[in-house]
Protein backbone atom coordinates (compact mmCIF):
# COMPACT_ATOMS: atom_id res chain seq x y z
CA UNK A 1 0.00 0.00 0.00
CA UNK A 2 1.27 3.53 -0.52
CA UNK A 3 -0.24 7.10 0.36
CA UNK A 4 -1.39 9.15 -2.05
CA UNK A 5 2.06 11.62 -2.01
CA UNK A 6 3.72 8.94 -2.39
CA UNK A 7 1.74 7.44 -5.69
CA UNK A 8 2.14 11.39 -7.06
CA UNK A 9 6.22 11.22 -6.55
CA UNK A 10 6.23 7.45 -8.11
CA UNK A 11 4.50 9.35 -11.46
CA UNK A 12 5.85 12.10 -11.32
CA UNK A 13 9.97 9.80 -11.97
CA UNK A 14 7.75 8.02 -14.45
CA UNK A 15 6.99 11.74 -16.27
CA UNK A 16 11.54 12.12 -16.15
CA UNK A 17 10.87 14.72 -13.14
CA UNK A 18 14.28 15.31 -11.35
CA UNK A 19 13.61 18.95 -10.25
CA UNK A 20 10.70 20.52 -8.55
CA UNK A 21 10.47 23.83 -7.03
CA UNK A 22 8.32 24.40 -4.32
CA UNK A 23 7.22 25.89 -0.76
CA UNK A 24 5.91 24.14 2.14
CA UNK A 25 2.86 24.29 4.11
CA UNK A 26 0.49 23.14 6.46
CA UNK A 27 -1.01 21.01 3.80
CA UNK A 28 1.75 20.16 1.49
CA UNK A 29 3.43 18.21 4.75
CA UNK A 30 2.73 14.98 3.31
CA UNK A 31 4.31 15.79 0.19
CA UNK A 32 7.23 17.04 1.46
CA UNK A 33 7.87 14.36 4.02
CA UNK A 34 7.46 11.42 0.95
CA UNK A 35 10.63 13.94 -0.75
CA UNK A 36 12.93 13.38 2.34
CA UNK A 37 12.98 9.18 1.55
CA UNK A 38 13.24 10.17 -2.47
CA UNK A 39 16.78 10.18 -4.08
CA UNK A 40 15.69 10.96 -7.34
CA UNK A 41 13.78 14.03 -7.10
CA UNK A 42 15.31 17.29 -5.74
CA UNK A 43 13.33 19.61 -4.28
CA UNK A 44 14.49 23.57 -4.64
CA UNK A 45 12.95 25.70 -1.83
CA UNK A 46 12.63 29.08 -3.26
CA UNK A 47 11.65 32.09 -1.13
CA UNK A 48 8.52 33.11 -2.65
CA UNK A 49 6.01 30.43 -4.59
CA UNK A 50 6.38 33.07 -7.73
CA UNK A 51 9.63 32.50 -7.86
CA UNK A 52 8.88 28.69 -8.04
CA UNK A 53 6.54 29.23 -10.65
CA UNK A 54 8.94 30.99 -12.50
CA UNK A 55 11.86 29.13 -11.97
CA UNK A 56 9.50 26.12 -13.27
CA UNK A 57 8.82 27.99 -16.68
CA UNK A 58 12.85 28.77 -17.08
CA UNK A 59 13.77 24.73 -16.32
CA UNK A 60 10.66 24.04 -19.05
CA UNK A 61 12.06 26.93 -21.39
CA UNK A 62 15.46 25.92 -21.59
CA UNK A 63 15.38 22.24 -21.42
CA UNK A 64 12.22 21.50 -23.57
CA UNK A 65 10.70 19.39 -20.71
CA UNK A 66 7.55 20.11 -18.25
CA UNK A 67 8.82 22.18 -15.62
CA UNK A 68 7.40 21.00 -12.30
CA UNK A 69 6.24 23.49 -9.32
CA UNK A 70 4.73 22.52 -5.76
CA UNK A 71 3.32 24.84 -3.13
CA UNK A 72 0.45 24.38 -0.15
CA UNK A 73 -2.92 25.67 -0.35
CA UNK A 74 -4.13 29.12 0.08
CA UNK A 75 -2.19 31.94 -0.25
CA UNK A 76 0.91 29.71 -0.87
CA UNK A 77 -1.34 28.79 -4.44
CA UNK A 78 -2.38 31.80 -5.12
CA UNK A 79 1.07 32.97 -5.09
CA UNK A 80 1.76 31.09 -8.32
CA UNK A 81 -1.12 32.96 -10.12
CA UNK A 82 1.21 35.26 -12.03
CA UNK A 83 3.77 32.99 -12.95
CA UNK A 84 1.11 30.44 -13.91
CA UNK A 85 -0.43 33.20 -16.29
CA UNK A 86 3.53 34.04 -17.84
CA UNK A 87 3.87 30.46 -18.39
CA UNK A 88 0.21 30.54 -20.12
CA UNK A 89 1.10 33.49 -22.34
CA UNK A 90 3.86 31.91 -23.85
CA UNK A 91 3.15 28.70 -24.11
CA UNK A 92 5.45 27.06 -21.66
CA UNK A 93 4.86 23.31 -20.11
CA UNK A 94 4.29 23.33 -17.13
CA UNK A 95 2.50 21.32 -14.33
CA UNK A 96 1.70 23.34 -11.03
CA UNK A 97 0.61 21.02 -7.94
CA UNK A 98 -1.43 22.90 -5.52
CA UNK A 99 -2.02 21.09 -1.96
CA UNK A 100 -5.40 21.63 -0.76
CA UNK A 101 -7.94 21.35 2.26
CA UNK A 102 -9.49 17.93 2.99
CA UNK A 103 -12.15 17.61 -0.07
CA UNK A 104 -14.88 17.52 2.87
CA UNK A 105 -13.66 20.63 3.31
CA UNK A 106 -13.92 22.17 0.45
CA UNK A 107 -16.28 25.32 -0.49
CA UNK A 108 -16.75 25.88 3.92
CA UNK A 109 -14.37 28.62 3.70
CA UNK A 110 -11.82 26.77 5.50
CA UNK A 111 -8.45 28.27 6.60
CA UNK A 112 -6.45 28.89 3.83
CA UNK A 113 -8.61 27.75 1.20
CA UNK A 114 -8.70 28.86 -2.03
CA UNK A 115 -10.65 27.56 -5.35
CA UNK A 116 -7.37 27.09 -7.42
CA UNK A 117 -9.38 25.34 -10.14
CA UNK A 118 -11.74 28.61 -10.39
CA UNK A 119 -8.75 31.43 -10.13
CA UNK A 120 -6.57 29.41 -13.24
CA UNK A 121 -9.03 28.54 -15.31
CA UNK A 122 -8.17 31.17 -17.65
CA UNK A 123 -4.45 30.95 -17.49
CA UNK A 124 -4.30 26.66 -17.44
CA UNK A 125 -4.79 24.26 -20.76
CA UNK A 126 -6.30 22.35 -18.23
CA UNK A 127 -6.93 22.00 -14.20
CA UNK A 128 -8.03 19.30 -12.08
CA UNK A 129 -9.16 18.70 -8.54
CA UNK A 130 -8.37 14.95 -7.46
CA UNK A 131 -11.23 14.01 -5.48
CA UNK A 132 -10.55 10.09 -5.06
CA UNK A 133 -6.63 9.04 -4.43
CA UNK A 134 -7.87 6.37 -7.18
CA UNK A 135 -7.63 8.55 -9.48
CA UNK A 136 -4.30 10.12 -8.88
CA UNK A 137 -1.97 8.48 -10.92
CA UNK A 138 -4.30 9.01 -14.09
CA UNK A 139 -4.79 12.60 -13.52
CA UNK A 140 -1.17 12.97 -13.22
CA UNK A 141 -0.10 11.46 -16.58
CA UNK A 142 -2.49 13.16 -18.16
CA UNK A 143 -1.83 16.57 -16.80
CA UNK A 144 1.81 15.86 -17.94
CA UNK A 145 0.39 14.98 -21.67
CA UNK A 146 -1.56 17.53 -22.32
CA UNK A 147 1.04 19.98 -20.80
CA UNK A 148 3.64 18.61 -23.43
CA UNK A 149 1.61 18.25 -26.49
CA UNK A 150 -0.04 20.64 -29.00
CA UNK A 151 0.44 24.30 -28.20
CA UNK A 152 2.17 23.54 -25.03
CA UNK A 153 0.95 25.27 -21.35
CA UNK A 154 0.64 25.06 -17.90
CA UNK A 155 -1.62 22.19 -16.48
CA UNK A 156 -2.51 22.81 -12.68
CA UNK A 157 -3.82 19.78 -9.84
CA UNK A 158 -5.21 20.77 -7.11
CA UNK A 159 -4.35 17.92 -4.47
CA UNK A 160 -6.91 17.59 -1.07
CA UNK A 161 -4.83 16.46 2.14
CA UNK A 162 -6.87 13.72 2.41
CA UNK A 163 -6.49 12.15 -1.19
CA UNK A 164 -2.18 12.72 -0.15
CA UNK A 165 -2.94 10.67 2.84
CA UNK A 166 -5.35 7.99 1.50
CA UNK A 167 -3.97 4.62 0.54
CA UNK A 168 -4.17 2.02 -1.92
CA UNK A 169 -2.20 -0.88 -3.80
CA UNK A 170 -0.47 1.22 -7.04
CA UNK A 171 -1.50 0.04 -10.29
CA UNK A 172 -0.09 -0.20 -13.69
CA UNK A 173 -0.55 3.03 -15.47
CA UNK A 174 -2.00 3.33 -19.21
CA UNK A 175 -0.66 5.35 -21.54
CA UNK A 176 -1.94 9.29 -21.23
CA UNK A 177 -5.05 9.84 -23.16
CA UNK A 178 -8.27 12.39 -23.13
CA UNK A 179 -11.26 11.93 -24.78
CA UNK A 180 -11.44 14.90 -27.18
CA UNK A 181 -7.98 15.47 -26.89
CA UNK A 182 -6.13 15.80 -30.10
CA UNK A 183 -2.37 15.70 -29.65
CA UNK A 184 -1.32 16.81 -33.21
CA UNK A 185 -3.85 18.30 -35.58
CA UNK A 186 -3.74 15.97 -39.06
CA UNK A 187 -1.99 17.96 -41.60
CA UNK A 188 -3.82 19.14 -44.74
CA UNK A 189 -1.25 18.76 -47.04
CA UNK A 190 -3.50 20.39 -50.10
CA UNK A 191 -2.60 23.44 -48.16
CA UNK A 192 0.66 23.00 -47.67
CA UNK A 193 1.27 22.50 -51.76
CA UNK A 194 -1.03 25.80 -51.87
CA UNK A 195 1.65 27.74 -49.50
CA UNK A 196 4.56 26.22 -51.62
CA UNK A 197 3.05 28.03 -54.71
CA UNK A 198 2.46 31.14 -53.71
CA UNK A 199 5.81 31.43 -51.74
CA UNK A 200 7.43 30.00 -55.45
CA UNK A 201 5.43 32.78 -57.26
CA UNK A 202 6.30 35.85 -54.78
CA UNK A 203 9.47 38.69 -55.65
CA UNK A 204 9.79 39.73 -52.31
CA UNK A 205 9.21 36.53 -49.79
CA UNK A 206 9.65 37.02 -45.88
CA UNK A 207 9.37 34.43 -43.16
CA UNK A 208 7.99 35.84 -39.77
CA UNK A 209 8.74 33.61 -37.46
CA UNK A 210 8.06 33.09 -33.63
CA UNK A 211 8.35 31.01 -30.26
CA UNK A 212 6.09 28.20 -32.29
CA UNK A 213 9.45 27.19 -34.38
CA UNK A 214 11.53 26.82 -30.93
CA UNK A 215 8.54 24.54 -29.32
CA UNK A 216 8.50 22.23 -32.13
CA UNK A 217 12.09 21.87 -32.28
CA UNK A 218 12.35 22.60 -35.61
CA UNK A 219 14.91 25.84 -36.16
CA UNK A 220 17.12 23.92 -38.19
CA UNK A 221 14.41 22.93 -40.44
CA UNK A 222 13.31 26.82 -40.66
CA UNK A 223 16.69 27.83 -41.09
CA UNK A 224 16.73 24.77 -44.66
CA UNK A 225 14.02 26.29 -45.95
CA UNK A 226 15.29 29.86 -45.68
CA UNK A 227 18.36 28.67 -47.23
CA UNK A 228 16.97 26.74 -50.31
CA UNK A 229 14.28 29.44 -51.28
CA UNK A 230 16.56 32.85 -50.13
CA UNK A 231 13.98 33.59 -47.73
CA UNK A 232 14.75 36.18 -45.43
CA UNK A 233 13.67 35.69 -41.99
CA UNK A 234 12.52 38.50 -39.46
CA UNK A 235 11.47 36.96 -36.30
CA UNK A 236 9.61 37.86 -32.88
CA UNK A 237 10.80 38.45 -29.30
CA UNK A 238 9.74 34.77 -28.96
CA UNK A 239 11.89 33.38 -31.55
CA UNK A 240 14.88 34.49 -30.92
CA UNK A 241 17.94 32.30 -32.01
CA UNK A 242 16.05 30.56 -34.48
CA UNK A 243 18.09 32.19 -37.10
CA UNK A 244 21.74 32.26 -37.02
CA UNK A 245 22.05 36.31 -36.44
CA UNK A 246 25.33 36.09 -38.81
CA UNK A 247 23.02 34.78 -41.75
CA UNK A 248 22.69 37.02 -44.70
CA UNK A 249 18.93 35.87 -44.64
CA UNK A 250 18.27 36.86 -40.73
CA UNK A 251 16.18 40.37 -40.48
CA UNK A 252 16.28 40.19 -37.42
CA UNK A 253 13.44 41.28 -34.56
CA UNK A 254 10.51 43.24 -35.69
CA UNK A 255 7.80 44.58 -34.19
CA UNK A 256 7.59 48.09 -31.38
CA UNK A 257 11.07 47.73 -30.16
CA UNK A 258 12.23 45.81 -33.41
CA UNK A 259 14.64 47.09 -35.71
CA UNK A 260 13.08 49.33 -38.42
CA UNK A 261 14.74 47.67 -40.99
CA UNK A 262 12.91 44.70 -40.06
CA UNK A 263 9.87 46.50 -39.85
CA UNK A 264 10.16 47.81 -43.33
CA UNK A 265 10.80 44.82 -44.91
CA UNK A 266 6.75 43.93 -43.83
CA UNK A 267 6.01 46.83 -45.07
CA UNK A 268 7.30 45.83 -48.36
CA UNK A 269 6.67 42.13 -48.70
CA UNK A 270 4.58 40.34 -51.14
CA UNK A 271 4.31 37.06 -49.09
CA UNK A 272 4.28 36.69 -45.58
CA UNK A 273 4.80 33.14 -44.07
CA UNK A 274 4.14 33.25 -40.52
CA UNK A 275 5.12 30.33 -38.78
CA UNK A 276 4.61 29.91 -34.76
CA UNK A 277 3.40 33.31 -34.00
CA UNK A 278 -0.05 35.04 -33.01
CA UNK A 279 0.52 38.34 -35.02
CA UNK A 280 0.11 40.07 -31.64
CA UNK A 281 -0.48 44.16 -30.68
CA UNK A 282 3.79 44.84 -30.31
CA UNK A 283 3.97 43.18 -33.45
CA UNK A 284 1.62 44.59 -35.80
CA UNK A 285 1.44 47.71 -34.78
CA UNK A 286 -1.89 49.11 -36.25
CA UNK A 287 -3.09 46.40 -37.93
CA UNK A 288 -4.91 47.47 -41.28
CA UNK A 289 -0.82 48.71 -41.87
CA UNK A 290 0.38 45.54 -41.23
CA UNK A 291 2.20 43.71 -44.25
CA UNK A 292 -0.27 45.60 -46.26
CA UNK A 293 1.36 44.59 -49.85
CA UNK A 294 1.41 40.85 -48.83
CA UNK A 295 -0.67 37.79 -49.38
CA UNK A 296 -0.58 35.95 -45.73
CA UNK A 297 -0.05 32.26 -44.89
CA UNK A 298 -0.08 31.88 -41.43
CA UNK A 299 1.02 28.27 -39.87
CA UNK A 300 0.08 27.60 -36.24
CA UNK A 301 -0.79 24.48 -34.70
CA UNK A 302 -3.27 26.20 -32.42
CA UNK A 303 -6.44 27.16 -34.37
CA UNK A 304 -7.79 29.96 -32.06
CA UNK A 305 -4.46 31.66 -33.36
CA UNK A 306 -5.49 31.94 -36.89
CA UNK A 307 -7.80 34.66 -37.98
CA UNK A 308 -8.02 36.19 -34.87
CA UNK A 309 -5.63 39.52 -35.62
CA UNK A 310 -5.08 39.16 -39.38
CA UNK A 311 -7.96 38.01 -41.41
CA UNK A 312 -8.14 36.47 -44.86
CA UNK A 313 -5.27 34.83 -46.05
CA UNK A 314 -3.75 31.31 -46.12
CA UNK A 315 -4.81 29.40 -42.78
CA UNK A 316 -2.54 26.42 -41.50
CA UNK A 317 -3.06 24.54 -38.69
CA UNK A 318 -0.15 21.86 -37.78
CA UNK A 319 3.28 21.66 -36.06
CA UNK A 320 5.32 23.61 -37.73
CA UNK A 321 7.77 20.88 -37.70
CA UNK A 322 5.24 19.16 -39.98
CA UNK A 323 4.96 22.09 -41.98
CA UNK A 324 8.64 22.72 -42.87
CA UNK A 325 9.28 19.43 -43.53
CA UNK A 326 6.92 19.31 -46.29
CA UNK A 327 7.79 23.17 -47.57
CA UNK A 328 11.54 22.20 -47.66
CA UNK A 329 10.49 19.52 -50.34
CA UNK A 330 7.80 21.88 -51.96
CA UNK A 331 9.65 25.07 -52.55
CA UNK A 332 11.58 25.77 -55.46
CA UNK A 333 15.49 27.49 -54.73
CA UNK A 334 15.13 30.40 -55.89
CA UNK A 335 17.19 33.74 -56.19
CA UNK A 336 16.15 37.00 -54.27
CA UNK A 337 19.46 38.68 -54.76
CA UNK A 338 17.13 41.93 -55.59
CA UNK A 339 14.67 41.64 -52.59
CA UNK A 340 17.85 40.92 -50.22
CA UNK A 341 19.68 44.01 -51.36
CA UNK A 342 16.45 46.06 -50.83
CA UNK A 343 16.54 44.94 -47.32
CA UNK A 344 20.09 45.70 -46.96
CA UNK A 345 19.39 49.12 -48.08
CA UNK A 346 17.06 49.33 -45.22
CA UNK A 347 19.10 47.60 -42.69
CA UNK A 348 21.81 50.57 -43.74
CA UNK A 349 19.51 53.32 -43.87
CA UNK A 350 18.07 52.93 -40.70
CA UNK A 351 20.48 50.18 -38.23
CA UNK A 352 20.15 49.54 -34.82
CA UNK A 353 21.55 52.60 -32.72
CA UNK A 354 25.19 52.48 -30.99
CA UNK A 355 25.46 56.06 -30.00
CA UNK A 356 28.36 57.11 -28.28
CA UNK A 357 28.91 58.65 -24.86
CA UNK A 358 30.60 59.53 -21.72
CA UNK A 359 29.06 57.08 -19.94
CA UNK A 360 27.78 53.44 -20.61
CA UNK A 361 25.04 52.73 -22.74
CA UNK A 362 23.35 49.08 -22.93
CA UNK A 363 24.95 48.16 -26.26
CA UNK A 364 28.48 48.23 -24.54
CA UNK A 365 26.87 46.24 -21.94
CA UNK A 366 25.82 43.40 -23.79
CA UNK A 367 28.56 43.07 -26.44
CA UNK A 368 30.85 42.87 -23.35
CA UNK A 369 28.54 40.12 -21.78
CA UNK A 370 28.66 38.05 -25.30
CA UNK A 371 32.49 38.00 -25.08
CA UNK A 372 32.81 36.32 -22.00
CA UNK A 373 29.63 34.13 -21.53
CA UNK A 374 31.39 31.52 -24.12
CA UNK A 375 29.47 29.34 -25.98
CA UNK A 376 25.29 28.88 -26.52
CA UNK A 377 24.72 30.62 -22.92
CA UNK A 378 21.58 30.82 -21.21
CA UNK A 379 20.07 34.62 -20.70
CA UNK A 380 16.83 35.53 -19.12
CA UNK A 381 16.15 38.52 -18.99
CA UNK A 382 13.68 40.96 -17.28
CA UNK A 383 10.88 43.01 -18.75
CA UNK A 384 11.38 46.78 -19.28
CA UNK A 385 14.26 48.45 -21.05
CA UNK A 386 16.52 45.41 -19.98
CA UNK A 387 14.43 43.61 -21.87
CA UNK A 388 14.56 45.18 -25.72
CA UNK A 389 18.18 45.64 -24.90
CA UNK A 390 19.08 41.85 -24.41
CA UNK A 391 16.83 41.18 -27.39
CA UNK A 392 18.59 43.93 -29.66
CA UNK A 393 22.10 43.73 -28.83
CA UNK A 394 23.02 40.43 -27.29
CA UNK A 395 23.54 37.87 -30.15
CA UNK A 396 22.02 34.27 -29.83
CA UNK A 397 23.07 31.65 -32.20
CA UNK A 398 20.64 29.25 -31.28
CA UNK A 399 17.31 28.82 -29.54
CA UNK A 400 16.75 28.24 -25.94
CA UNK A 401 19.30 30.44 -25.25
CA UNK A 402 17.49 33.25 -24.58
CA UNK A 403 14.11 33.37 -22.41
CA UNK A 404 11.79 36.25 -21.09
CA UNK A 405 8.22 37.33 -20.55
CA UNK A 406 6.79 38.02 -23.82
CA UNK A 407 3.09 37.95 -23.88
CA UNK A 408 2.36 38.62 -19.58
CA UNK A 409 5.49 41.22 -19.13
CA UNK A 410 5.81 40.02 -16.01
CA UNK A 411 8.89 41.93 -13.84
CA UNK A 412 10.62 39.72 -11.40
CA UNK A 413 10.83 36.80 -14.03
CA UNK A 414 14.56 37.08 -14.63
CA UNK A 415 16.27 35.77 -11.33
CA UNK A 416 13.65 32.93 -10.67
CA UNK A 417 14.08 31.80 -14.20
CA UNK A 418 17.60 31.38 -14.52
CA UNK A 419 17.66 29.72 -11.50
CA UNK A 420 15.70 27.30 -12.70
CA UNK A 421 17.26 27.37 -16.92
CA UNK A 422 21.03 26.66 -14.25
CA UNK A 423 19.74 23.52 -12.84
CA UNK A 424 18.26 22.19 -15.91
CA UNK A 425 21.51 23.23 -17.95
CA UNK A 426 24.29 22.67 -15.45
CA UNK A 427 27.23 22.94 -18.01
CA UNK A 428 26.11 26.35 -19.79
CA UNK A 429 26.58 29.87 -18.00
CA UNK A 430 23.17 31.35 -17.26
CA UNK A 431 22.72 35.18 -16.88
CA UNK A 432 20.10 37.27 -15.63
CA UNK A 433 19.71 40.48 -16.78
CA UNK A 434 17.73 42.95 -15.38
CA UNK A 435 16.42 46.34 -14.43
CA UNK A 436 16.87 47.83 -10.88
CA UNK A 437 13.08 47.80 -10.51
CA UNK A 438 12.60 44.59 -11.77
CA UNK A 439 15.40 43.15 -9.94
CA UNK A 440 13.83 44.32 -6.43
CA UNK A 441 10.71 42.51 -7.17
CA UNK A 442 11.94 39.09 -6.67
CA UNK A 443 15.82 39.52 -5.22
CA UNK A 444 14.88 37.19 -2.29
CA UNK A 445 15.27 34.57 -4.75
CA UNK A 446 19.28 35.15 -3.85
CA UNK A 447 18.84 33.24 -0.95
CA UNK A 448 17.98 30.35 -2.94
CA UNK A 449 20.87 30.56 -4.93
CA UNK A 450 23.18 30.85 -2.31
CA UNK A 451 21.72 28.03 -0.38
CA UNK A 452 22.07 25.87 -3.92
CA UNK A 453 25.02 27.32 -4.92
CA UNK A 454 23.14 28.51 -8.10
CA UNK A 455 25.68 29.56 -10.51
CA UNK A 456 23.24 32.46 -11.78
CA UNK A 457 25.06 35.94 -12.80
CA UNK A 458 23.24 38.29 -11.87
CA UNK A 459 23.15 41.74 -13.78
CA UNK A 460 21.44 44.82 -12.66
CA UNK A 461 21.21 47.80 -14.69
CA UNK A 462 20.68 50.17 -12.56
CA UNK A 463 19.26 53.43 -13.72
CA UNK A 464 17.46 54.72 -10.57
CA UNK A 465 13.93 54.50 -12.38
CA UNK A 466 11.21 52.67 -14.13
CA UNK A 467 12.96 53.36 -17.36
CA UNK A 468 10.31 51.95 -20.23
CA UNK A 469 7.58 53.47 -17.96
CA UNK A 470 9.51 56.73 -17.79
CA UNK A 471 10.54 56.65 -22.01
CA UNK A 472 6.45 56.57 -22.23
CA UNK A 473 6.33 59.73 -19.96
CA UNK A 474 8.51 61.48 -21.79
CA UNK A 475 7.66 60.59 -25.66
CA UNK A 476 4.00 60.77 -24.90
CA UNK A 477 3.29 62.72 -21.60
CA UNK A 478 5.79 65.69 -22.34
CA UNK A 479 8.38 64.49 -19.74
CA UNK A 480 5.72 64.56 -16.57
CA UNK A 481 7.46 61.88 -14.51
CA UNK A 482 5.18 60.31 -12.29
CA UNK A 483 5.93 57.36 -9.67
CA UNK A 484 8.95 56.05 -11.99
CA UNK A 485 11.79 57.53 -9.67
CA UNK A 486 13.24 54.78 -7.71
CA UNK A 487 16.22 56.76 -6.31
CA UNK A 488 19.35 55.62 -5.41
CA UNK A 489 19.29 54.50 -2.06
CA UNK A 490 19.46 50.83 -2.23
CA UNK A 491 23.08 49.23 -2.07
CA UNK A 492 22.39 46.59 -4.12
CA UNK A 493 26.11 45.10 -3.64
CA UNK A 494 25.44 44.86 -0.07
CA UNK A 495 22.02 43.65 -0.48
CA UNK A 496 23.31 40.63 -2.25
CA UNK A 497 26.01 40.06 0.35
CA UNK A 498 23.35 39.98 3.22
CA UNK A 499 22.18 36.90 1.06
CA UNK A 500 25.23 35.52 0.83
CA UNK A 501 25.90 35.97 -2.66
CA UNK A 502 29.21 37.51 -3.91
CA UNK A 503 28.27 40.86 -5.55
CA UNK A 504 30.81 43.41 -8.06
CA UNK A 505 30.23 47.20 -9.05
CA UNK A 506 30.90 48.25 -12.14
CA UNK A 507 32.53 52.38 -12.20
CA UNK A 508 32.30 52.84 -15.98
CA UNK A 509 33.65 52.04 -19.64
CA UNK A 510 36.86 51.42 -18.36
CA UNK A 511 36.11 48.24 -15.77
CA UNK A 512 33.58 46.67 -17.70
CA UNK A 513 35.22 44.18 -19.14
CA UNK A 514 37.19 42.99 -16.16
CA UNK A 515 34.34 43.15 -13.55
CA UNK A 516 32.59 40.93 -15.56
CA UNK A 517 35.13 38.25 -16.24
CA UNK A 518 35.45 38.50 -12.66
CA UNK A 519 32.43 37.67 -12.27
CA UNK A 520 32.55 34.82 -14.46
CA UNK A 521 35.85 33.08 -12.48
CA UNK A 522 34.24 33.16 -9.05
CA UNK A 523 32.18 29.83 -9.02
CA UNK A 524 28.26 29.95 -7.79
CA UNK A 525 26.08 32.85 -7.89
CA UNK A 526 27.54 36.41 -8.58
CA UNK A 527 25.24 39.95 -8.55
CA UNK A 528 27.18 42.64 -10.77
CA UNK A 529 25.56 46.24 -10.50
CA UNK A 530 26.43 48.57 -13.81
CA UNK A 531 25.62 52.23 -13.96
CA UNK A 532 22.73 53.58 -16.44
CA UNK A 533 22.17 57.40 -17.42
CA UNK A 534 18.57 57.72 -16.53
CA UNK A 535 17.85 59.44 -19.71
CA UNK A 536 19.10 55.93 -21.95
CA UNK A 537 15.83 54.40 -23.81
CA UNK A 538 15.48 51.73 -26.47
CA UNK A 539 14.80 52.95 -29.51
CA UNK A 540 13.54 52.98 -32.26
CA UNK A 541 10.09 52.57 -30.78
CA UNK A 542 6.58 52.47 -32.66
CA UNK A 543 3.93 54.78 -30.89
CA UNK A 544 0.82 52.91 -29.45
CA UNK A 545 -1.60 52.35 -32.41
CA UNK A 546 1.12 53.50 -34.97
CA UNK A 547 2.13 51.86 -38.02
CA UNK A 548 4.57 49.30 -37.49
CA UNK A 549 6.94 51.59 -40.16
CA UNK A 550 6.25 54.77 -38.81
CA UNK A 551 8.95 54.19 -35.83
CA UNK A 552 10.26 57.39 -33.44
CA UNK A 553 14.41 57.00 -33.10
CA UNK A 554 14.51 59.73 -30.88
CA UNK A 555 12.93 60.95 -27.31
CA UNK A 556 12.90 64.76 -28.23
Amino acid sequence: MKTGAQILLDCLKQEGVDTIFGYPGGRSLLVHDALMDDQQIKHILVRHEQGAAHAADGYARTTGRVGVCLTTSGPGATNLVTGIATAYMDSVPMVALTCQVPTAEIGNDAFQEADMAGITRPITKHNYVVTDVKDLARIIHEAFYIARTRRPGPVLIDLPSDVLGGKMKPVPSEPASRRGYQEKPTLNLKQIKRAASMINKAKKPLIYAGGGITQSNSSDKLRALAAKGQLPVTHTLMGIGIMDPKSPLSVGMLGMYGAWYANMAVGECDCLIAIGVRFDDRVTGKVSSFAPNAKIIHIDIDPSSIRKVMQGGLPIVCDAAEALDHLVELIEERDHGDWLAEIDGFREKGPLPRPERDHLVPHQVMEAIAVVAGDSPVVASDVGLSQMWTANYLPFGGPRQYITSGGLGTMGYALPAAMGAALGNTDRAVFAINGDGAFQMNCQELATCAQYNIPVKCIILNNGKLGMVRQFQKVLLDSRYASTCLGHHVDFCMVSQGFGVKALRVKGEADLHAVLQQAMDIPGPVVVEIPIHPDTYSFPMVLPGGSSTEMVFEAD
